[in-house]
């Protein structure tokens, strides 16, 4: 066996360990939506409930029980992750035992859409 061969037998797995808790965290992933694209569809997708600066307290909120959440908490949106504020954004507030209040916006956002907004959304807590 080669030389080359045998450190990348043995460094791969190290590599691979490194990696992964590099990329682990507090539900914080890495950045990766455009927040400016994020920021336009939350104004017209999200901020009638969750308020135009994402403390909840848009113009239908004050009609909603329970009340959409602050997304400027930043002790609550280090709880969870990207994927779980793609997933009840695209499913809706079922998908996650949430409210039904919170409707599903899957079929009107790509991908990358929801990866714009989760961009928008980590942007607010900070």
């Amino acid at each position: 066996m080669s030389r080359s061969r045998k450190f990348f037998i043995c460094a791969g797995p190290v590599l691979a360990v490194a990696l992964f808790f590099s990329s682990a965290g507090d539900g914080v992933a890495q950045q990766k939506g455009d927040v400016a694209a994020g920021k336009v569809k939350y104004q017209q997708l999200c901020a009638s409930c969750h308020g135009v600066t994402g403390k909840g307290d848009g113009v239908a909120a004050k009609a909603l029980n329970p009340k959409p959440r602050n997304h400027t908490d930043a002790k609550y949106m280090k709880t969870i992750t990207d994927e779980y504020i793609a997933k009840i954004t695209k499913e809706g507030g079922v998908a996650v035992g949430k409210s039904p209040l919170m409707p599903p916006w899957g079929g009107v956002l790509s991908d990358a859409d929801l990866q714009n907004l989760v961009a928008f959304m980590r942007s607010l807590a900070k």
